[in-house]
């Protein structure tokens, strides 16, 4: 016992006695906590379960169904019927006996192979479940119903998935398991359990699928019955998820196997067995809309009370939008699949307003069995080539890049773990030094991986899944190549984040439900807007500004494509993967987002060029045209200016320049250098963009050591491999300017005859002239008549004798030019008047030039010639000669009748690869014939 001690009181201040008290381990308080609430609480458990034993609906009633009520689902109006799930049950009753062993037995191995051995219900299962179910807080998580409490669910209770639902249910289990034997649970269980819309029992469900009674299923088809009540809706066999159904098939076939109900070899039948389902020919409009709402609700409130609950259900269908929709593909279909080889195409349109869909369709023809019409593409993962680009885009510019950042578009290896990886770009070329805005409008493939890796994969993970993609969750699948489609995603979902961009980076929930009313009449469900912010607001306006400036695009699809709507702002991205399997087109306007694939539901390739430019771009611009024919016409919101510290966000430091220089000095050329001394030349002398940022901080400091990076070695070499290929110079581009090409520094040149004005009457004519260099001589002076160059004078003293006899009698312009050393020159003009008898016509050969190399390809050539005095001539033969072998041939006899300038065609009859020179034979009016020699020419094969 504590020994008491002498303290003094804080009360009072005296001195008392007090004993130390006996304190508790804490240890024995949780114990003692646990014991005694783990006793309240299996006490209030037993309480639970005999007041719900007494509240237990009695077992010999199970078979009295009640009666069944139609849903019906309508478009957004409530006037048109989508689709009503009748009353009238299909349900017939078979013994047992009747039913053949191996649909039992494929029954048992789908839903509980312990039925024979266990009470109802199995404890293990039960209690794990409860854990787990406990754990995530929530009861519908995992479940461990045996076939008798999967009777007991449909046959007698609700669907809802709450706990005590779930004690009723073991509670009547353990009652029926007392009441009626194992084989007579069973039978209750095939007649009663539902297959999905009105087939209720495997009779009927063996009817509604195949056309057939039940002792007339083979292996495979029963196996597939008995893949169907786990989830009627999702697996149905006129829905999207047919691969799964048949992936459960043959998990079931393989369980009869394993169980010892059929052999191997038989097994192995049915699994490649070919189905032939019976044709679904119920009144339905919007058909893949229709099943997919039906999963959803099937979900959310069972398959019983979805068929049979009296449910009125109000659809976002725009009936009107739909039927276009329907239209479109199908008209734009026939001629894919005749140009293309492209059977199938999809389309969802959504109200990124609200993000209600208003048109979808699944399939060109829900009901076309042999082309897998009842696939809803919409919902099924494919790869969308670079219609993910825009994904990519947004999280650079989240980032701090802008659409003036510029990269290198040039061939490159991306290798990581000793993998190469070098995309190129659709059209094949490189492009050299283009913005990001360039690079996304043009949809070029090269700068969007250096983007992708620039932003970081998980930073693009992370922003799609948020924007509400869930195909992409396991991102240790994806790399690089995940910019240009490399991860597959829905086309529902892809249409949906586009909504996005269109709201200025706010992304609705997508829903297909306005209402529901229950059989009362009471409202159960009803829209209500569900939005968040996914997309940084000015990032989401860049992306927009991109995609809806057709200029931006045109060097890649031209200026006239389907990617516009007539006198409306529009944004668009289409995707096309390597192999021509898959091709999109997502485009929107802040009302309305819509997206389009194109393809083959058995994935087949469709023909070369079938991009989703050609054939799904024509589906998406005829619907968004009708579609939003007649509506206000809405404008984006521009993004705002960018503010950021790093000159090379903004475009600077990287680029190539091409500029012009005087040849003669090296240096810029001014407007006083002569234009044939003036030379293009190519500098480069940036690096890549890893040079100037950091990629994890693109708006800090310079890194200090950018070689660290794995990628910018390789990225520096493509781009230095790159500017050798095309002519850059790898040194600094010249600053100064041309000085040596100055006014004051040409050479001065004075005409000294003729005079000005002056009248020549003899066929040749004297010039003479003074030249003086001002600092670097003169190096020659060129007579010029006409334009047409008659003397090259190269000393002094600068004189010559011309002939006349090849210009016209009349007014004439004589320009002497003078050039010094280093190209500066000057020139001086006169006029002069030519006047005298001609004794024989001239003839100048304008076209062809000599030397010339031409291809035989290339053939007709023109020929063209000049005379002065085209009344002198009465016959002009124009000839050509093999200079090898002597070969002649005529080419064209030209008789009177023409002007000064004469054209004719050389042929390529009689013409072989080989060296030809061309001649004309002028015969005059006094029957004189000269020869005057042509060009020379090198024909190649």
């Amino acid at each position: 016992m504590p020994i008491p001690e002498l303290r003094i009181s804080r009360r009072d201040k005296k001195q008392v006695f007090y004993r130390p008290l006996r304190r508790t381990p804490l240890k024995k308080k949780l114990l003692k906590f646990l014991w005694i609430a783990g006793s309240t609480g299996a006490l209030g458990f037993i309480i639970l379960v005999i007041v719900l034993w007494k509240q237990m609906p009695q077992i010999g009633g199970v078979i009295d169904r009640a009666v069944p009520q139609s849903t019906v689902i309508y478009d957004r109006t409530g006037e048109n019927i989508l689709f009503q799930f009748f009353g009238d049950i299909k349900r017939t009753q078979l013994a047992l006996s009747d039913i053949p062993l191996h649909v039992r037995y494929s029954t048992l191995v789908a839903e509980d192979r312990g039925f024979y051995t266990h009470g109802g219900f199995r404890l293990r299962s039960f209690l794990r479940a409860a854990v787990v179910n406990l754990i995530k807080l929530d009861p519908t998580s995992q479940g461990g119903s045996t076939i008798t409490q999967q009777f007991v669910k449909n046959a007698i209770l609700t669907t809802e998935k709450t706990y005590i639902r779930k004690l009723k249910e073991l509670l009547l289990a353990y009652r029926l398991e007392k009441k009626f034997t194992k084989d007579q649970i069973l039978e209750l269980y095939l007649n009663e359990i539902p297959y999905g819309s009105t087939a209720y029992g495997v009779e009927a469900a063996s009817e509604t699928y195949f056309g057939k009674k039940t002792n007339e299923l083979s292996i495979a088809e029963g196996a597939l019955l008995a893949a169907l009540p786990k989830a009627p809706s999702y697996y149905s066999p006129y829905g999207s998820h047919k691969d799964e159904l048949i992936n459960r098939q043959r998990y079931i076939i393989n369980g009869m196997v394993e169980e010892g109900y059929i052999a191997k070899e038989e097994g192995e039948a049915a699994k490649n067995e070919e189905l032939a389902f019976k044709p679904q020919r119920e009144n339905i409009r919007a058909p893949h809309f229709v099943f997919f709402l039906k999963e959803v609700l099937a979900e959310k409130y069972g398959d019983r009370t979805l068929e049979q609950g009296g449910l009125k259900i109000w659809s976002t269908i725009d009936l009107e939008k739909q039927e276009l929709a329907e239209k479109t593909i199908e008209e734009v279909a026939q001629t894919n699949e005749k140009n293309f080889g492209a059977k199938n195409a999809a389309l969802v349109s959504i109200d990124p307003k609200t993000g209600q869909i208003l048109a979808m369709v699944g399939s060109r023809d829900y009901f076309n069995v042999e082309n897998d019409g009842n696939v809803n593409v919409t919902t099924r993962p494919r790869q969308p080539g670079s219609s993910f680009k825009p994904i990519v885009y947004a999280a650079a510019f989240t980032k701090g890049y802008t659409p003036e950042t510029k990269v290198f578009d040039v061939e490159t290896n991306f290798a990581t773990d000793m993998k190469d990886y070098s995309p190129k770009n659709y059209d094949g070329k490189e492009h050299g030094v283009v913005t990001l805005k360039q690079a996304l409008a043009g949809s070029l493939n090269i700068p969007s991986v250096k983007l992708l890796y620039l932003t970081g994969l998980n930073s693009v993970l992370t922003l799609a899944e948020s924007m509400g993609y869930t195909t992409l969750s396991d991102k240790s699948r994806f790399g690089l190549s995940l910019v240009l489609g490399g991860g597959e995603v829905k086309l529902l979902e892809h249409t949906a984040a586009f909504g996005a961009f269109a709201r200025d980076g706010e992304l609705f929930e997508t829903t297909g439900i306005l209402k529901i009313e229950d059989s009362s009449g009471k409202i159960i469900e009803e829209y209500k807007e569900n939005k968040k912010k996914v997309v940084d607001t000015n990032a989401a306006r860049e992306v927009t500004n991109i995609l809806s400036d057709n200029n931006a695009r045109a060097f890649i699809f031209g200026a006239n494509n389907y990617l516009t709507l007539p006198g409306r702002p529009v944004a668009a991205k289409t995707g096309t993967t390597n192999n021509y399997i898959d091709a999109w087109t997502v485009g929107y306007t802040p009302s309305l987002v819509t997206g389009v694939w194109v393809g083959n539901n058995d994935n087949t390739q469709m023909k070369q060029k079938a991009d989703g430019s050609q054939v799904a771009a024509p589906i998406w611009q005829r619907f968004m045209r009708e579609a939003l024919k007649n509506t206000p016409i809405e404008s984006f919101t521009n993004p705002e200016p960018r503010s950021v510290s790093n000159p090379v966000l903004k475009g600077e430091l990287i680029g190539v320049q091409e500029l012009e220089l005087d040849s003669v000095s090296g240096k810029l050329a001014t407007e006083f250098t002569p234009s044939d001394l003036k030379v293009k030349k190519k500098f480069f002398s940036s690096h890549s963009i890893l040079f100037y940022l950091d990629k994890d901080n693109p708006d800090g400091p310079k890194p200090e050591h950018p070689e660290n990076d794995p990628q910018f070695t390789r990225w520096e070499e493509a781009i230095a491999t790159w500017a050798n290929k095309n002519g850059y110079l790898a040194e600094t581009p010249p600053t100064e300017y041309d000085d040596v090409h100055l006014p004051g520094l040409a050479p001065k040149v004075t005409i000294l005859s003729p005079q000005n004005n002056e009248t020549i009457n003899s066929q040749n004519m004297a010039i003479r002239a003074t030249a003086e260099g001002v600092a670097n001589g003169v190096s020659f002076v060129d007579a010029i008549i006409d334009g047409r160059l008659v003397s090259h004078i190269t000393n002094a003293p600068f004189e010559a004798i011309v002939d006349l006899n090849n210009f016209s009698n009349g007014w004439h312009t004589l320009t002497l030019k003078a050039v010094d050393a280093v190209g500066n020159r000057s020139e001086e003009k006169s006029t002069f008047f030519l006047e005298y008898q001609r004794t024989s016509p001239g003839i100048v050969w304008i076209s062809p030039q000599s030397p010339s190399v031409v291809s035989l390809s290339l053939f007709p050539i023109a020929i063209i010639l000049e005379t002065p005095s085209p009344e002198l001539i009465s016959l002009l033969t124009i000839k050509a000669f093999d200079m090898v072998t002597g070969k002649e041939v005529v080419i064209a006899n030209i008789t009177g009748g023409f002007g000064n300038e004469i054209k004719t065609e050389w042929k390529k009859e009689g013409i072989d690869p080989g060296s030809w020179r061309l001649s004309v034979y002028v015969t005059d009016t006094n029957g004189v014939i000269t020869e005057k020699q042509g060009p020379t020419l090198l024909v190649n094969p």
